[in-house]
């Protein structure tokens, strides 16, 4: 199950690996938090469309039902209303029955009914810092974290169904610094410009994840690329997000990575595949209907970052948008800016479930 903040998040973020598993027979399921209804239009021939003016909402709901059937996977709306991305000095308040401002509680136990009726054992979501500086991400992460926590509990929200613990959680990969490397001097050997130099050279220090879980997808790069691009309004066909060529994309970084956050089974430095030491889909099963289960990774930087508090929430939000002057020059729209200039291009051998269920993510 992979959550995310609005709908075109998917396509930008982990969408090869997406494309891959489901290719693989296994099921996925993307839940959108938002609608995307308070999204820019981004896209420059349709921002005088007049059907797409009147009726945002409507038209982004439209593309991700054509993501989805590209990508192949299930898709739930949790139905929250986007944030938008607070602009101006000072920042105006985020709008009243926003994502955001939502009663954790709330948001929480939606996501907690939604993971017990689908019952994933493979959870991906964004780090402590939304990947990129936007309130819904914040909150994303947020929610994500609470309830992969609450959704096993017998305790928590008894009336959002039966407890269901999924396996492991893991945080979106962003770009790093070796992979914009990679790719700018790949263009560079192949005589092209690159649009990674200004990039690098103002790149400042990040985090650098305890393990990096990498998938090879190369292979889905042009699904996924087809996904983003189903979400016309939101990206520009033309742009800055589509200027490295596939092949280089494939040869040079083809694939996609993912940091564990925390899981109930053991996770090793150099896994390949989201589903690692899970086993069989029964034992899988067994041990997320199980209750009493014992932490057995916790990648967290801070687990206090993932304290649903409101004052969590207001402290993440204005720390994240304080970062937003480092990616304003480079981000094409509120809601890809944490994917590779390229368009996100981006086991311990292949997952092998009965071939009567697959596992699911």
């Amino acid at each position: 199950m992979a959550v995310h903040a609005h709908p075109d998040d998917e396509s930008s973020k982990g969408a090869a690996t997406t494309a891959k598993y489901v290719a693989d027979g296994f099921s996925v399921r993307v839940v959108s938090c938002t609608g995307g209804e308070r999204g820019d239009i981004l896209n420059e021939a349709l921002k005088s469309d007049p059907h797409i003016l009147r009726d945002l909402s409507q038209v982004r709901r439209d593309e991700m039902r054509a993501a989805q059937e590209v990508l192949g996977c299930e898709h739930t709306w949790l139905g929250f209303v986007d944030s938008g991305l607070p602009e101006g000095d000072p920042l105006p308040p985020l709008p009243e029955g926003c994502f955001a401002l939502e009663d954790l509680d709330v948001t929480t136990e939606a996501l907690v009914r939604v993971i017990r009726e689908y019952r994933p054992h493979v959870m991906t979501t964004y780090d402590e810092k939304g990947g990129y500086p936007h309130p819904d991400h914040i909150m994303c992460h947020i929610v994500s974290m609470a309830a992969f926590e609450a959704a096993g509990d017998p305790e928590a929200y008894p009336a959002a169904g039966a407890p269901w613990q999924p396996l492991k959680i893991y945080y979106n990969g962003g770009f790093s610094k070796d992979r914009l490397t990679a790719m700018h001097e790949a263009m560079l050997d192949e005589g092209l410009e690159s649009p990674y130099a200004d990039w690098l050279a103002n790149w400042k220090p990040r985090r650098v994840p305890g393990r990096t879980t990498r998938i090879d997808c190369g292979a889905y790069f042009e699904t996924r690329d087809r996904a983003l691009l189903a979400h016309a309004t939101q990206v520009d066909p033309e742009g800055f997000w589509f200027r490295v060529p596939l092949e280089i994309q494939q040869r040079v970084w083809g694939f996609e990575e993912f940091e564990p956050a925390v899981s109930y089974v053991a996770v090793a430095d150099d896994e390949t595949d989201l589903f690692a030491g899970l086993g069989s889909v029964a034992d899988a099963d067994t041990l997320a209907t199980s209750g009493g289960l014992t932490m057995v990774y916790d990648g967290r930087v801070d687990a206090a970052s993932d304290d649903p508090s409101e004052d969590a929430v207001e402290d993440a939000v204005d720390d994240a948008i304080d970062d937003a002057a480092e990616l304003s020059e480079h981000a094409v729209n509120d809601t890809t800016a944490d994917a590779d200039p390229a368009t996100d291009a981006d086991a311990d051998g292949e997952p092998n479930p009965s071939s009567a269920q697959k596992e699911r993510v």
